[in-house]
Order: C-alpha cells, then sequence, then structure tokens
C-alpha cells in the first residue's frame, strides 16, 4: 500500500521559511517523480514544484520561483519543500504527489497523493 506522508506545516508570519517533508512508503520512490501541489480556500488544487526520479531536474510555478526550493533523498524516500519569504497568499493545504515517467505539472499526471499539510501565513 502506497503511504505519502506530509508534515512540516504550521502557523508562520510573512517573510517567515517553513519546511514541508514527505515521507514515502510501498513504491519504488526513486522511479517516480514528485510534485508539490496546493490548495486554498474556494480555489483549485494548483502545482507548485515538481522534480523529476533522480532530482537532477526540478520545475516551479511562477508563484513558487525564487522563493521555494524543492529537493529529495532517495535513500530516505522523502521529498522536500523548502519556503522562503512566505506571503499571505501561500496559505493552503500542500500536498505531495508521486508520478510516473518525465515531468509534469498537472495533477491528473500524478498517481499517488498524500492527505496534506496547513500551511498558515498570517501578515
Amino acid at each position: 500500500q502506497v503511504q505519502l506522508v506530509e508534515s512540516g506545516g504550521g502557523l508562520v508570519q510573512a517573510g517567515g521559511s517553513l519546511r514541508l517533508s514527505c515521507a514515502a512508503s510501498g513504491l519504488t520512490f526513486s522511479s517516480y517523480r514528485m510534485g508539490w501541489f496546493r490548495q486554498a480556500p474556494g480555489k483549485e488544487r494548483e502545482f507548485v514544484a515538481g522534480i523529476t526520479w533522480s532530482g537532477g531536474s526540478y520545475y516551479y510555478a511562477d508563484s513558487a520561483k525564487g522563493r521555494f526550493t524543492i529537493s529529495r533523498d532517495n535513500a530516505k524516500n522523502t521529498v522536500f519543500l523548502q519556503m522562503n519569504s512566505l506571503k499571505a497568499e501561500d496559505t493552503a493545504v500542500y500536498y505531495c504527489a508521486a508520478g510516473a515517467n518525465g515531468r509534469s505539472v498537472l495533477s491528473g499526471s500524478y498517481n499517488y497523493w498524500g492527505q496534506g499539510t496547513q500551511v498558515t501565513v498570517s501578515s
């Protein structure tokens, strides 16, 4: 059974930082691309950042560029999202997801999802 478990969310002031983690089990982690998505109240889920299976390529939504960094540790079956210079508009539930092959920003191309972790940024 595949499990993705996010952690590291919380309440932070604008301008602060958080580091999200996503621990994976039940799959060959190093074979999957990983992504972070978020969903704010009343809005659709949106892509934030993605990383290929090897970690050699990563890509970001425009809203995340220059502030967020995605990384992975295949030895620990974990993917991270370092978020700096947080803004109130970053408030959302953040989800990690695993997908097979290549790279994609489309949620439908990801096969497995975590339950999400709440990030709240106070202004």
